[in-house]
């Protein structure tokens, strides 16, 4: 897995970005160093300036890739669930029993990540808990829907809709497949940070998973 993974070259959608960071040293060491700086002093804090000092290079060199930190945000989300997207195509592609498949699909969307070494640029492990912090930034702007419209959120509900497609495979009777998928894509990133910052109001801790809660959500709802 590990090798095939480092062999992969995910493909982020070009009107997000000025430059295709991955295309130099330069780019790759703009993502490898924001996803430790913005894991470090958080999103609202983040600034160019700060990542031009960290790296050693002019500010302006920055906005030669990226015209906003929102757009670099934006990108590490769709890099982020574009690398999701395909650990659940390849771990799922052998197995034949639907509910099997689902339970491997939410595990992939729900469980803690661990840094895959072989991505040399991008710890996946500080870049999942950006994403916990801070994906629903990427949404929740008056942007949003000119955005969705030029595809940035394309990967993410390619995400969710191949949950859907499993749910419905499992059970084609279930009336909510669309909405439980995205709950659970959604809802475990909730169920992490909660769990990190929030402790009381929520069942997951470090004995109980936000993976064990949905596995028990969906047998529930669909009967298995």
């Amino acid at each position: 897995m590990n090798t095939v993974l480092s062999n992969l070259k995910i493909q982020v959608n070009d009107k997000i970005y000025v430059k295709d960071p991955e295309t130099s040293s330069l780019g790759r060491k703009i993502i490898k160093e924001s996803i430790i700086l913005i894991d470090e002093i958080g999103f609202e804090n983040f600034t160019f300036k700060k990542l031009g000092e960290r790296i050693g290079s002019n500010e302006s060199s920055i906005y030669r890739y990226f015209e906003s930190k929102h757009k670099l945000l934006v990108y590490l989300s769709s890099w982020y669930w574009s690398w999701i997207e395909y650990r659940m195509v390849f771990e799922t592609n052998n197995i034949q029993n639907a509910f099997e498949k689902l339970i491997k699909a939410i595990t992939i969307v729900t469980e803690k990540i661990k840094d895959n070494t072989k991505t040399e640029y991008i710890n996946e492990a500080i870049l999942n808990k950006i994403i916990i912090a801070e994906f629903t930034k990427t949404l929740l702007t008056k942007e949003v829907d000119e955005e969705n419209k030029e595809g940035f959120f394309l990967v993410y509900k390619r995400v969710i809709n191949r949950i859907i497609t499993i749910i419905e495979e499992v059970n084609p009777d279930y009336m909510f497949a669309k909405s439980l998928a995205s709950s659970i894509v959604e809802g475990a990133l909730h169920q992490h940070f909660l769990k990190d910052h929030l402790k009381t109001i929520t069942n997951c801790n470090d004995d109980v998973s936000p993976s064990a809660f949905y596995i028990n959500l969906v047998s529930q709802n669909l009967k298995q």
